[in-house]
């Protein structure tokens, strides 16, 4: 006999997508012989064994909804104890030995004499990973949540008839020439080339990326001063001659020189933004350097700087051709929820955290595990 109340668990069982095949099946044997199905003609319907049948409708008979749950089943006794594992979470989070900047798995087997699959398993059930590190750094600026609404109503909601750009500087660009020949792809192998190289200058590259668009306006100079910027912005400013220009720039100080300051107050009709301190992620100009590098520059031979403006030239033009804008999808709430966060006092030093961290932080991961 089934109660209605445990016909609605056993029910809801069967139902579940994420139930366990065993415990469906267990679930069926019971609510099959409730209907009063014959033994054998529920063993066949589920494909199991007569025994198997005969076992939970005992189990059931005898301890209802518990019984259909496996018992527990002896076992090799576990080799290390809750305090163990307690003890090496704690030295995990602790400094590492003398003479090293972190733990690696045999350093911690060799001090807590566990095995290092033991310790390698701990550490990844917990997601610690001492052989890594990130670099961040913190944005301080006062105006974080109005320079955010700015410059992403820039990019969401633009002003009507105005055209926005994002402009930024790429410095110190090297012309790097390969001592040998590449050794081209083939069918089974990958392209090659040697590890060292000779230097054959450097360029500057400023760019002004149209934010509707994605057309891209370019200039190689030899340096990045505020002279070198104020040609450029003249040289936008003719690119478009017409309409308002609203600018996204960094806080470098080439942007904000005495000259550059003049010039702009000359011209009422481009108007500068500036992202927060520490988040030119924000600036979509800088997306576009990055494909410029990986599909450029970073795998180019250059015997001479010509090379790589002529290089750079070509890509921006094959850009152009095809241009499409990227898509910002994040608002200003959607940022400030992640960047704004709670102080949280430190562990060493007991101070609060100087400022926030998400997603202006410049982060990258590095692998510190022994090569």
């Amino acid at each position: 006999m089934v109660g209605e109340a445990d016909r609605a668990v056993l029910q809801g069982v069967v139902r579940a997508a994420t139930s366990e095949q065993r415990a469906v099946t267990r679930a069926r044997i019971v609510l099959r012989s409730a209907e009063g199905g014959p033994i054998d003609g529920i063993a066949a319907e589920l494909g199991v064994a007569i025994m198997t049948v005969k076992l939970w409708r005992r189990r059931y008979a005898s301890a209802g909804l518990g019984g259909l749950a496996d018992a527990p089943r002896p076992g090799h006794p576990p080799t290390y104890t809750r305090e163990d594992r307690d003890r090496l979470v704690a030295l995990t989070m602790g400094p590492p030995p003398e003479g090293t900047t972190h733990w690696s798995v045999r350093r911690m087997a060799v001090r807590t004499g566990m095995s290092p699959s033991t310790v390698h398993r701990i550490w990844k059930e917990l997601g610690y990973k001492p052989h890594r590190s990130e670099t961040f750094k913190f944005s301080t600026d006062p105006a974080l949540e109005t320079k955010i609404r700015d410059v992403v109503g820039l990019y969401l909601d633009p002003p009507a008839g105005a055209i926005v750009l994002s402009v930024d500087e790429k410095t110190q660009i090297q012309a790097l020439d390969r001592t040998q020949p590449m050794l081209p792809m083939r069918s089974g192998q990958v392209e090659r080339h040697t590890h060292d190289y000779t230097r054959n200058g450097t360029t500057c590259l400023f760019a002004a990326l149209e934010v509707a668009t994605g057309h891209v306006t370019t200039d190689t100079r030899e340096r990045h001063t505020g002279a070198d910027f104020l040609a450029f912005m003249r040289r936008v400013a003719r690119t478009y001659p017409e309409g308002d220009l609203h600018v996204v720039l960094d806080n470098v100080s080439t942007h904000k020189t005495p000259d550059v300051l003049t010039w702009l107050a000359r011209h009422p009709r481009i108007t500068f933004h500036f992202t927060p301190t520490s988040a030119s992620w924000m600036n979509q100009i800088e997306t576009w350097f990055g494909i410029l590098t990986r599909q450029a520059i970073r795998r180019g031979s250059f015997r001479s700087v010509r090379e790589l403006v002529a290089m750079i030239d070509a890509f921006t033009r094959q850009w152009n051709e095809g241009s499409s804008p990227f898509t910002w999808v994040k608002t200003p709430d959607d940022i400030l929820a992640k960047a704004v966060r709670k102080p949280r006092t430190t562990s060493e030093s007991g101070h609060q955290a100087p400022g926030v961290r998400g997603p202006f932080a410049s982060r990258q991961a590095r692998d510190t595990r022994p090569r």
